[in-house]
């Protein structure tokens, strides 16, 4: 004959186990709130964004391109910004060979969404030429040198230089 376990007695372990479980959570909560670790955390004190507004299923991917400073442009609105940005961004590339690759990047990138089909505006954006603006680059880097070496401040004597005056 097998045993039939009594239902009122599983109920009851069931009932303890859960009680046990939340004081077990309750105490880890209390424990980190007395290291400190809800401390400072991003949103302190300030109301929840959106709380109470209309459920909307794609919250989460607005949040990201907020957050990440995401933006989504045709492709021949995105060449012309990256067009207008190009001599900033390559002024900030160390050396000629990364110049030269990041322009010959850009200029495959024009040529790629030449042969595409059209998605939005018309593509205005022509590739650079890679010599020119290489030699561009070279002649801002030349010219940001010659300002920096001129405006370095004169080296300070040191102590056991100084003169004394009477």
């Amino acid at each position: 004959m097998d045993e039939q376990p009594d239902p009122r007695a599983e109920k009851a372990a069931a009932r303890a186990r859960i009680e046990q479980q939340q004081s077990w959570v309750d105490l880890q909560v209390r424990q980190a709130m007395e290291r400190g670790d809800f401390d400072d955390l991003p949103g302190a004190g300030k109301p929840i964004p959106d709380l109470g507004s209309t459920h909307d299923p794609d919250w989460w991917v607005k949040r990201l391109v907020e957050r990440e400073r995401i933006t989504v442009l045709p492709p021949a609105l995105q060449l012309r910004k990256d067009d207008a940005e190009l001599d900033s961004v390559l002024d900030a590339l160390g050396s000629e060979r990364e110049a030269r690759a990041f322009v010959e990047d850009f200029n495959a990138r024009v040529i790629r969404a030449r042969y595409t089909p059209v998605d939005g505006p018309p593509l205005v954006t022509m590739p650079r030429d890679v010599e020119e603006t290489i030699a561009a680059w070279r002649g801002r880097q030349t010219a940001r040198r010659t300002t920096a070496a001129g405006s370095a401040p004169e080296p300070r004597r040191r102590w056991w230089r100084r003169r004394r005056s009477r």
